[in-house]
């Protein structure tokens, strides 16, 4: 993985597309009640938020506080086995541990099939297992490209026990970026283009501000699903 490591300065007031979905299940233990039904990407210009808006999906309220729960019942005992790591092989996370997963309980199983519906083609052929990501409340993931030569076009993620925010910057112009709001409970997209050719990552606790609002960052489980390459 190519790492582009830089400090974004925010000059412009930055260009914004708002959400059409709203929350399915309760709003406040999120902690982001007034964003909700707000931008949830914001972008260096209006031209590349435009450009890129069938590429980069949020969908808030994706899965439920119970559906939550499942798959959380269903990951905490093999996360607790781990310890968190604060050194990683390609220096990209920092303070997380992470695991595989193949099998699903009935009620997970419906989850990551509605996963795979609105983020992949059907009958594409997807890499598994599926990769889960448990960041501490301190941890963060760095600026980086997944691997092309493992990764299709396709990245989907779950979002589980706390917002946050991810960053995607243009890797041969760091001028270029957008900001999304991941709020708990939702999925995020990325395709083509947004996946390639832009680094993301997933910002640490004090640099998590989303257009001028901190956003508090928790501990953060990611459900992650990658397509092959074709």
């Amino acid at each position: 993985m190519k790492l582009l490591l830089a400090v974004l300065k925010q000059i412009h007031k930055p260009a914004v597309r708002t959400s059409q979905q709203r929350c399915r299940s309760s709003c406040a233990s999120g902690g982001l009640s007034p964003l909700r039904d707000e931008a949830l990407v914001v972008g260096s210009s209006r031209e590349l938020v435009q450009r890129l808006g069938s590429q980069v999906e949020v969908r808030t309220g994706f899965i439920t506080e119970e559906e939550e729960g499942a798959l959380l019942r269903e990951l905490e005992p093999g996360l607790k086995k781990k310890r968190y790591e604060f050194d990683h092989w390609d220096d990209a996370i920092h303070g997380y541990r992470e695991t595989e997963r193949a099998r699903w309980g009935a009620a997970c199983e419906e989850v990551m099939n509605r996963v795979r519906s609105a983020a992949f083609p059907e009958g594409g052929p997807l890499l598994g297992p599926v990769h889960v990501l448990d960041l501490d409340k301190t941890g963060y993931i760095k600026p980086h490209i997944d691997s092309v030569k493992f990764c299709g076009s396709t990245i989907a993620g779950l979002s589980l026990l706390s917002d946050s925010i991810m960053r995607l910057v243009k890797e041969d112009a760091i001028d270029e970026w957008m900001d999304l709001l991941l709020p708990r409970l939702s999925l995020y997209i990325l395709r083509d283009q947004a996946r390639y050719n832009f680094t993301h990552q997933i910002l640490r606790d004090e640099e998590s501000v989303f257009n001028g609002q901190k956003v508090p960052r928790l501990r953060r489980v990611s459900v992650i699903c990658r397509n092959l390459p074709r």
